[in-house]
C-alpha cells in the first residue's frame, strides 16, 4: 500500500519537476544591429547580464554609451538595441506623462507633448519638447500649481474618509471628514471641505458628545447663532439659486451639474484661474475664470521681409518657418518667428540647412 502510495506521488511529482526545469531557458546571443557585446558566444544561460555598446555613430536606446540587459527564459530584457546617435532616448519627467514612442526612441526632430499630473501646472507655460541632434530641448518641467492644495490639516478627533493618501490636490478637490465615535461637529455641512485658491476651507471641530444642559442653554444657544451668521453668506448652495452664470470672453461653461459651473476656454486660449464656479447661498458667484491668449497672430503682409501668405497663428513658447520675401541664389529663405507670452520675434532669413544646423543669427526682437 505504501509503495503504491510512494509510486503515485513520483508519477505526479517528477512532471512537475521536469516542466518547472524546462521552463528557465537559455538566450540565444541578440542581433544587434550596429553594435557589439562581451562576452560574445552562441547562447546565454537564464539570468545572465548581457554588457554591450554601439558602434560609431550610434549609441544605445537607453541613457550612457553602454548598457545592459537581462535573459530571462529564452529572452532579453530590454532588447538590446543601437540608434542613430541623433535619435533620442525617452525622457523622465518628475510628475507628468506623455504619449510613449512604440519604439522606444524618438527620432531626430520629433516633438513630445507633456502633460502635467493632478495638481501640477507647466513652467513658464512650456509643455513641449523636440529631439534635436541626440538630445532634448526645452524639457518641461511640471510644478505644484499655485491653486492647488497640499494634504488637508489634521483635525482632532476626525478622519477623512473614503479617500486615499496624497500630498497634493488639484484646485476644487473635496475631501470629507467624519468624527470618532463619541464626537460631533457643530454643523454637519462643514464636514465636507473643499481647495479653493491652494487653501483649504474652513473644517469641522469635533466636539465630544454630550446631554444638553438647561444651565447654559442660553450661552450656548448664543454662540450657535453668530456662528452660522458668518457662513450663511459663503453656503454653497445648487446654481439654480444665483441665475444667470457669469460670461467670460473666449470662453464659456461646459458642464452644468446642478452643484456647478465647469467653464472651458476656445482653442488657443489658456484659462486663468478656478475651472469651476459655485452658487452661493446670497445668491452670488464665486469668481469666474478668464481666458488668456496662447498664441501669437502674425499678419504676413505687415511685415516687409516675409511673403504675403495671409494670416498666421503660432502657440505660445512654439516657433514656425515663414517663407522671406527676398528669394536666395539657389533655395527659398526663411525666417524663424517664434512666439514668447504673446510677443513675435523673428530669426534672420536664412535658407532651411542653415535652420537646421542651427546656424542663422539668435531670434531678433522686431516690433509688430
Amino acid at each position: 500500500m505504501c509503495v503504491r502510495n510512494l509510486g503515485f506521488i513520483l508519477l505526479v511529482w517528477i512532471p512537475q519537476v521536469l516542466n518547472a526545469q524546462s521552463a528557465v531557458q537559455p538566450c540565444p546571443a541578440p542581433r544587434l544591429s550596429g553594435g557589439y557585446f562581451v562576452p560574445e558566444q552562441e547562447s546565454y544561460p537564464h539570468e545572465t547580464t548581457l554588457t554591450y555598446a554601439c558602434d560609431n555613430g550610434h549609441k544605445p536606446a537607453v541613457e550612457g554609451w553602454w548598457a545592459t540587459s537581462y535573459c530571462e527564459n529564452g529572452n532579453w530584457f530590454p532588447t538590446p538595441q543601437c540608434i542613430d546617435e541623433n535619435a533620442c532616448v525617452p525622457l523622465t519627467i518628475p510628475n507628468a506623462n506623455y504619449v510613449a514612442s512604440t519604439n522606444g526612441w524618438y527620432e531626430k526632430d520629433d516633438k513630445i507633448w507633456v502633460t502635467c499630473d493632478e495638481g501640477y501646472e507647466h513652467k513658464d507655460h512650456d509643455a513641449t519638447a523636440k529631439c534635436i541632434n541626440g538630445t532634448w530641448s526645452s524639457v518641461p518641467i511640471c510644478e505644484k500649481s499655485a491653486e492647488a492644495c497640499g494634504e488637508p490639516l489634521k483635525i482632532p478627533h476626525a478622519v477623512i474618509i473614503h479617500q486615499g493618501y496624497q500630498e497634493l490636490f488639484e484646485a476644487d478637490s473635496q475631501v470629507q471628514y467624519e468624527c470618532e465615535d463619541g464626537y460631533t461637529a457643530e454643523r454637519a455641512d462643514t464636514k465636507t471641505v473643499i481647495c479653493i485658491s491652494g487653501n483649504w476651507t474652513e473644517g469641522p471641530t469635533c466636539n465630544r458628545r454630550t446631554t444638553p444642559s438647561t444651565g447654559h442653554g442660553g450661552s450656548a444657544g448664543s454662540s450657535r447663532i453668530s456662528k452660522p451668521d458668518k457662513e450663511i453668506v459663503r453656503q454653497v448652495t445648487t446654481v439654480n439659486n444665483c441665475g444667470t452664470p457669469p460670461a467670460i470672453v473666449n470662453g464659456d461653461f461646459v458642464t452644468n451639474n446642478g452643484r456647478f459651473l465647469e467653464y472651458q476656454c476656445a482653442a488657443y486660449y489658456k484659462r486663468v484661474g478656478l475651472k469651476t464656479v459655485r452658487c452661493y447661498s446670497d445668491g452670488t458667484w464665486t469668481k469666474a475664470p478668464t481666458c488668456k491668449p496662447t498664441f501669437c497672430v502674425v499678419r504676413t503682409a505687415a511685415f516687409s521681409h516675409l511673403k504675403p501668405a495671409g494670416t498666421k497663428y503660432i502657440y505660445d513658447r512654439e516657433t514656425e518657418k515663414l517663407e522671406c520675401s527676398r528669394a536666395g541664389t539657389f533655395f527659398n529663405h526663411y525666417s524663424e518667428t517664434r512666439c514668447t507670452s504673446g510677443k513675435i520675434t523673428f530669426s534672420e532669413c536664412c535658407n532651411s540647412a542653415k535652420i537646421g544646423m542651427h546656424l542663422c543669427n539668435d531670434l531678433l526682437p522686431m516690433g509688430m
